[in-house]
């Protein structure tokens, strides 16, 4: 159970739900090293079923039948666990801040489920990407270290640029928290006007957000689309490779994009959440300024 008085933080609701959580990450390990698994079987099936062998075709069906089985598993063992999280972290943050104005309380509610979302949703998904990355890298230095070093630099390039996005991240994340702590206010008073202003002023700063993320995205996607051109360029015009192998390294430049990706959207996340956490953890300094 969370200390009442104690900060509500990812390290926290660790702490207070190692076992449970652990295990949805253990889940997810297996799930990911399997699905990454999938195209190089597929490759193998390519190649033992034109030379009439069906040894490869049952072991792909083999890996992706116990595949299905985790992530059902998985899936309805996190919707368990994650739900009576966020009924904890709601629970503690109603009882340490009684006097908190109700329109300020509700925003911060959401927001309090937003870091188990993050729990959930994309801390795993960070961890999986991980996994797939270091998995891709393995497979194509296998078929060419030339291939996973043009990973590694894509990598490097993405992460570069979305530093240049952080602050603005954090700073919009905060205008547009602050703004909708005060939506519950701003409707009990009744007034059009105010409303429209308000609305106007969400719009505002999403749009703003939006544009950042257009073009964050855009400049990675060039970065990670480069990777894929080269590789396929390399691969066919440099190594001795089969139709299989084709196969895989296209599928796994592709799985690595795909788990490349996944760190921006992350490290976009953790913007929020950083601006979210320092807000919800305010309430004692709120309240002893009030009784000042």
């Amino acid at each position: 159970m969370l200390e009442e008085d104690g900060p509500i933080t990812i390290p926290a609701l660790l702490r207070v739900f190692w076992r449970r959580i652990g295990l949805t990450w253990v889940l997810t390990l297996f799930e990911t090293a399997l699905t990454a698994l999938v195209p190089l079987f597929i490759g193998f099936a390519i190649d033992g079923l034109l030379a009439q062998n069906t040894t490869a075709l049952f072991q792909l069906i083999t890996v992706m039948a116990v595949l299905i089985a985790i992530s059902v598993a998985r899936r309805a063992y996190d919707t368990r666990v994650f739900g009576t999280v966020r009924v904890e972290v709601g629970r503690a943050q109603a009882a340490r801040a009684p006097d908190q104005p109700v329109s300020m309380l509700n925003a911060r509610l959401s927001m309090g489920r937003e870091i188990v979302d993050f729990l959930e949703g994309e801390l795993p998904l960070v961890i999986a990407a991980v996994v797939q990355l270091v998995i891709s890298m393995i497979v194509l230095f296998a078929f060419g270290p030339m291939l996973a070093l043009a990973g590694a630099v894509a990598v490097v390039a993405m992460l570069m640029i979305y530093a240049l996005f952080h602050r603005r991240f954090y700073r919009l994340n905060g205008h547009l928290n602050q703004q909708t702590e005060r939506q519950v206010g701003i409707l009990e008073t009744r007034n059009p006007r105010g409303l429209l202003l308000h609305l106007s002023h969400l719009r505002r700063v999403e749009v703003r957000l939006s544009d950042s993320e257009s073009i964050l995205y855009g400049a990675i996607f060039i970065v990670l689309l480069g990777l894929v051109v080269f590789n396929l360029w390399y691969a066919t015009t440099t190594l001795p490779i089969t139709t299989g192998t084709i196969f895989s390294i296209v599928s796994y430049s592709w799985e690595f994009i795909e788990s490349a990706l996944a760190l921006p959207v992350t490290l976009q996340g953790w913007s929020r959440l950083s601006e979210i956490t320092k807000r919800i953890n305010l309430t004692k300094k709120e309240k002893s300024a009030r009784s000042r």
